[in-house]
């Protein structure tokens, strides 16, 4: 079981060139929030905010963000949800999730804005 991560965040307009441990950058202007990976390896993750993206909830004291991060282009492959200013570890994905995974994001993009793309055709269940 991983230790439990607590987060402090900072508003931001632009995000710092030297990104601080456990810190949650948001930047409102441009609709992204970015931190150092919360496993340790040191990577910096950033989570565009958008109707089809990430969600941020801001209560007046805590941050959230929906849905899950899995970092899957890092070598870690890090998977965790930001609840309340805390890291909740979630199930690491296997090869076959993370592109089915892909193919949701995508279908959602393109259903969202309208625009069409080389998705491959859905399979008739």
């Amino acid at each position: 079981m991983k230790p439990e991560i607590v987060l402090a965040y900072e508003f931001v307009e632009f995000i710092p060139d030297e990104l601080k441990e456990r810190t949650l950058y948001i930047s409102i202007t441009y609709c992204t929030a970015v931190h150092k990976c919360y496993c340790g390896c040191g990577r910096e993750v950033v989570t565009p905010l958008s109707p089809t993206g990430w969600q941020l909830t801001f209560d007046g004291k805590t941050i959230s963000l929906n849905p899950s991060i899995g970092s899957w282009s890092l070598p870690c492959q890090s998977h965790y949800f930001i609840t309340k200013n805390k890291v909740v570890w979630a199930q690491k994905w296997t090869k076959k999730q993370i592109a089915r995974g892909r193919v949701q994001e995508a279908r959602a993009k393109e259903k969202y804005y309208g625009e069409s793309s080389s998705l491959p055709p859905r399979r008739k269940r």
